[in-house]
């Protein structure tokens, strides 16, 4: 070994562990000695190593971290999880929380210590290590993406989110678009979302994050909808002008709905606040590729399935025309089927010109 490091490896080159590769190798060595260990996990981490000679450096630093960690011994952690005998239903589950808490735990100091160790050779400063990735979906698309903590992030069509996972704090951007999140619990590093001057503070729960920007029906909007679970929603440390945020904190619980609605050009007035219990089902009915509409406006409708298409539906026709009534069930992404039926439901005349779906009233 040159260096705190750096090792000269088997190629004779020199290896630099970065603090990325120092953290994923401390995160392979508390899996390793976690609950889950298993032959198929033992591969990955061989193939992990292989990468490179600063992965197998990191692999070999880490193990020693782990084992000069002062007064954290594996056995004691997982003491209080050890069964006294068999247990099924919700006692099982009750236990396999009490071990996984252990791990994450665990995980996090070994985290820090090696990243601390890592940088203190480099000399860099330690706070430098995150993990950011942008993730982001097209007109009618979606995507589910696990982050490395085990929270699921499923965006629906138009989005974009920054995920951005620090030792202490996992934080999510919305920039646009539709999220729903199920938030794997870790106390020890707070999950917040951040769209448009909000945050939302969870631990351990499910929620929904729409934020609508220009072309839908109400521009300058943000929704929460809280699924299971608790949330705070709170106006964001760095809030901006023309942000969407409520006055002061509000504490959510399951089944509810904030909607916040600016008053758009930039201007910082408060944003209006409305709170509900909506039915939670239609405003999921998303991640099946389907829209739900229960005696909407026609308006209301064509916005929504105006999101899913880059061919847009287009009114044309006075006030009366954009207060018909809709319901029932559509393909996102079909926008001719729905223009099609609402016309055949309404005596309405569809014309497809100019690249958009023109609805209309019969001359």
């Amino acid at each position: 070994m040159n260096t705190l490091g750096e090792r000269v490896p088997w190629d004779g080159s020199t290896a630099t562990v970065t603090p990325e590769i120092a953290a994923e190798a401390a995160v392979w060595i508390a899996r390793l000695h976690g609950p889950d260990r298993s032959p198929l996990m033992e591969r990955e981490c061989l193939a992990w190593q292989g990468l490179s000679a600063a992965h197998r450096l990191a692999f070999e630093r880490c193990t020693d971290v782990w084992e000069d960690v002062p007064r954290v011994r594996l056995a004691d952690a997982y003491a209080s999880a050890a069964p006294c005998g068999e247990a099924t239903g919700s006692a099982a589950q009750a236990r396999s929380v009490r071990v996984r808490w252990p791990l994450a735990v665990l995980a996090t100091v070994v985290v820090s210590a090696a990243v601390a160790v890592f940088m203190a050779g480099t000399g860099l400063p330690s706070n430098l290590w995150r993990d950011t990735e942008v993730y982001a979906t097209q007109v009618g698309g979606q995507q589910l993406v696990v982050l490395d903590d085990g929270t699921r992030v499923s965006l629906n069509t138009a989005t974009r989110v920054r995920v951005e996972l620090k030792p202490d704090l996992r934080q999510v951007t919305v920039e646009s678009g539709e999220a729903l999140f199920e938030v794997e619990r870790d106390p020890s590093r707070p999950f917040v979302v951040r769209v448009a001057g909000s945050e939302v503070l969870a631990l351990g729960t499910v929620f929904s994050v729409r934020l609508s920007g220009s072309g839908e029906l109400r521009t300058n909007a943000l929704a929460v909808t809280l699924i299971e679970g608790q949330v705070s929603v709170r106006p964001a440390v760095e809030g901006r002008a023309g942000g969407i945020a409520p006055v002061k904190p509000v504490l959510m619980q399951a089944g509810e709905r904030i909607r916040l609605i600016g008053s758009g050009n930039g201007s910082e007035a408060p944003a209006a606040q409305q709170l509900d219990r909506p039915r939670i089902e239609p405003l999921l009915a998303w991640k099946r590729s389907e829209a739900v509409f229960d005696d909407v406006s026609l308006a209301e409708a064509v916005a929504e399935m105006n999101r899913y298409h880059r061919t847009p539906i287009v009114l044309l026709g006075d006030a009366s025309l954009f207060q018909l009534r809709v319901s029932g069930l559509y393909r996102t992404g079909d926008s001719a089927g729905f223009a099609r039926a609402v016309a055949a439901l309404h005596g309405l005349v569809v014309q497809e010109q100019g690249g958009r779906l023109e609805l209309s009233s019969p001359h």
